[in-house]
């Protein structure tokens, strides 16, 4: 092989290379919720920013974002959403305090689920994970699309948790409406126990809580508290991502395509499926342990016709 065609191949390489660095990521947002949801975007501190930070998803629809490559943030959804007496846009549950459908730069307001991402970090992985830590208030699933190394791995919280929320953590929708949210131990008492902080500020210290176990039970890949990293964090390359709001529990093995899932944990406690039909008046939180624990799977797959 003579030097020229070493050195167009050594340019071709490096062009390809190049590209490959810079090739954006897509977020493709689908709702699957029977309602209308208001996805909202935070960038990290010295990452680029979004052509969106807000917008309006209806039932059944999607949208795709695109990502800068190393690009940091979360995203979460807005439910009952509207107009107040000041003209300003609010939402009851998630909602980022910017008084319009665009965050703007302000993030949710707990309780909220969110998506964490950080594209082309340690080792050209990207790093994601779904998080409870800032409490929950819509069911949410990350597929990965494309890609590889890591585990590229799903994760979520597929379970609707509101109504099975302990009573001391559940928020109330206005008017006396139904949960809208399920706040975190840390949110709702502020100890630095349940918060990680103060003396409780290092993982050996501080320990999941029988109130973040109640999350970690139903959605075991989903973050619980602030040290729940190695069951919870997930990693990938070169990826592109779906983000769905509220899937089925058991959601078809087609949206995970031929990919074989090493995943430590399942995606879903089977036993906890039905929680939120069972107790949608609120519990305490054994009550909403114990019962969601003696549903039959099998009575399930029967009722609801889903296959596995």
């Amino acid at each position: 092989m003579d030097r020229r065609h070493l050195s167009s191949t050594f340019v071709l390489l490096l062009f390809i290379s190049f590209f490959s660095e810079v090739n954006p990521a897509s977020f493709k947002i689908v709702n699957k919720c029977r309602h209308t949801i208001w996805p909202g975007f935070l960038s990290g501190a010295n990452t680029a920013h979004l052509t969106t930070t807000g917008f309006v998803l209806k039932p059944g629809k999607s949208r795709t974002v695109t990502i800068p490559k190393s690009w940091s943030g979360r995203l979460w959804g807005r439910t009952l959403c509207g107009v107040d007496s000041s003209r300003k846009f609010v939402c009851q549950s998630g909602d980022c305090g910017s008084g319009q459908i665009e965050c703007s730069g302000n993030g949710a307001k707990p309780p909220a689920t969110l998506a964490e991402f950080t594209l082309n970090g340690a080792g050209g992985l990207d790093f994601y994970d779904v998080s409870l830590v800032d409490g929950y208030n819509l069911p949410m699933l990350i597929v990965v699309k494309g890609g590889k190394g890591g585990n590229c791995s799903a994760t979520g919280c597929l379970l609707d948790l509101n109504g099975a929320c302990p009573s001391e953590l559940r928020v109330a929708g206005q008017n006396g409406g139904g949960g809208v949210g399920c706040r975190s131990a840390c949110e709702a008492f502020g100890d630095p126990e349940y918060c990680c902080s103060g003396a409780f500020g290092t993982p050996d210290v501080c320990r999941p809580s029988r109130y973040s176990l109640f999350f970690k039970h139903a959605c075991p890949r989903a973050y619980s508290y602030a040290y729940d990293d190695s069951t919870s964090t997930y990693t990938c390359a070169g990826a592109d991502y779906v983000i769905m709001f509220c899937p089925p529990p058991y959601t078809s093995q087609k949206v995970f395509g031929a990919r074989k899932d090493g995943a430590l944990l399942p995606l879903v406690n089977k036993s906890m499926i039905y929680i939120s039909s069972l107790h949608a008046n609120g519990a305490s939180l054994s009550d909403g342990l114990c019962k969601g624990m003696v549903v039959g799977f099998e009575f399930l797959v029967l009722k609801l016709g889903i296959s596995h």
